[in-house]
Parts: structure tokens; sequence; C-alpha cells
């Protein structure tokens, strides 16, 4: 059996280390996961050109929302997100679009003892954003606000929210310094942008930055000299592949070797 991580450029994803780990430690011989490069335009076809060997598809940027197109049935938290992250093969030949970003956003802030919040700031209006605003919806936030470089983006976040039932503020980029007024803090931000922020940390608040390489980055650096919990990309990469890695066989993931492979990559 086959499965990958698709995207554009993706040359650079530890997927496979997480999933071949995943399948050696669970004894599931013949499984094998790879990285295919693949363009927005490139992925329906793609996708209808795999046989019954293929159980599934991890897919990143950019191909988180077309992901949705080339399902036949969408989960319902991927359709409020309006974001694939995985597709699964069904027994008739479709394919059932999911996202396991959220509750990987979840566990993961779970395991840095976060079970419930109250506000949250989430740094950056894109894909990944979308994930987070779920996120501190299912752990019962009363209120979520979006920094971010462009307003409109915040407005493409807004039906999100209101699908999710949680309500969003918005505000300009240049007020970002002043995230961490929240409980959680949640930057989906690509590399670099955040870089030049003075966060007057609180000492409650936590940060969840959502890369991972470089690490720590900036933002995460001065979060750790004011001695705030860190939550990290590798910790959402681990907890979203771990969903995905029981859709697509079946079985249960063995988390702590899967665990261990990545912070062995991590250390090459």
């Amino acid at each position: 059996m086959h499965a990958a991580v698709l995207g554009k450029p993706v040359s650079h994803s530890l997927s496979p280390v997480l999933h071949n780990a995943g399948y050696a430690a669970a004894g599931l011989t013949g499984w094998s996961y790879t990285a295919i490069e693949c363009a927005e335009a490139d992925l329906p076809a793609f996708v209808a050109g795999l046989d019954a060997e293929w159980a599934g598809l991890s897919l990143t940027m950019p191909l988180k929302e077309v992901g949705l197109a080339v399902a036949t049935a969408v989960s319902p938290i991927a359709a409020a997100v309006g974001a694939a992250n995985t597709l699964v093969h069904q027994s008739d030949g479709s394919w059932r679009a999911d996202n396991t970003d959220v509750p990987g956003m979840v566990a993961a802030l779970r395991e840095a003892g976060i079970s419930a919040v109250s506000r949250v700031a989430v740094l950056g209006a894109g894909g990944t954003a979308r994930a987070a605003v779920a996120a501190a919806a299912q752990l019962g936030a009363d209120s979520v606000i979006v920094y971010a470089r462009r307003a409109e983006a915040i407005d493409e976040l807004r039906p999100v929210a209101d699908a999710l039932g949680v309500p969003l503020a918005g505000a300009g980029w240049p007020a970002a310094e002043e995230c961490a007024r929240a409980d959680v803090v949640i930057s989906t931000v690509p590399k670099g942008v955040a870089d030049h922020l003075q966060v007057p940390w609180r000492a409650k608040t936590v940060l969840f930055d959502a890369l991972y390489d470089p690490w720590p980055t900036p933002l995460a650096a001065s979060a750790q000299r004011a001695g705030n919990r860190i939550v990290s990309g590798l910790d959402l990469l681990l907890n979203q592949a771990l969903g995905q890695f029981e859709q697509f066989t079946g079985v249960a993931a063995p988390v702590e070797a899967m665990r261990g492979a990545l912070r062995d990559a991590r250390r090459r």
C-alpha cells in the first residue's frame, strides 16, 4: 500500500520520516510513504490516476483548498474550515477529505497543559489561520483576534468563525505586539514575518508557533526568554500525522516511535 505527501515545494517535508517510522513500528510491511511535488492544477488528474493500492494522501501548501474539490465526501471540520490536509481512499474508489491540522493543534496545546482557553490571538490570516480559529473554537474560546497585514484576509476568515460559532475580531499587523494579552498566541505567518515583533509576554500566555525550521524562531526565542510555555510546529506536525496514519491504515498510530523518528530527523 502507498501513501504520500503532496505539495509544492515538498522536498523539505518530514512527513515521510513520520509515516514510514510508523509503518515499521506497527509491522505494516509493504507500506510506503513518499513526497511528491504537485501543483494545484495537477491535483485532480493525479488523484484520478491512483489505483486501489493508494491508501491516502497528505496535502500541504498550496493544495489544502483544492483538496476539497477532488473529494466525494468532506468531513464536517474540513467543510467548516474550508481546507483539507488529508485525502483518504474509500473502498468504492472515491476520496474523503478531512482536516487533521485542527485536532493536531488541539492535541499539541493539550500536551502543553491547555485544556480550555478564553482569549486566543492568531498571527496571520492564511490557510493555517483557518485551522487555528477552529482549534480555538474546540478549546472553548470566548473570542479570537486575528492580526494580519491585509484586512481582506481577515474578512475571509469570518465565515469560518461564524460556522464554528466563535466571535472573531481583526486588527492590523502594527498592533500584533499586543497579542500577548491573549491566553494563547498562535503564529501562522511564514518564516521571517514575525521576527521583528517585540512582544511584552505575560507569564501565563502560551505561544504556539507553527514553524519549525529554523527553530527557535525569534518570536519563540523571545517567549522562551520570558519563561513562557512554547508549542512548536514539530508538535503540530506529529499530532496531525497521527490522525492521518490511523485514517490511512486503520490501526492505532505508534506514537512514541513516530515521535522518536521526528526527533532523530531534526538532530541530523
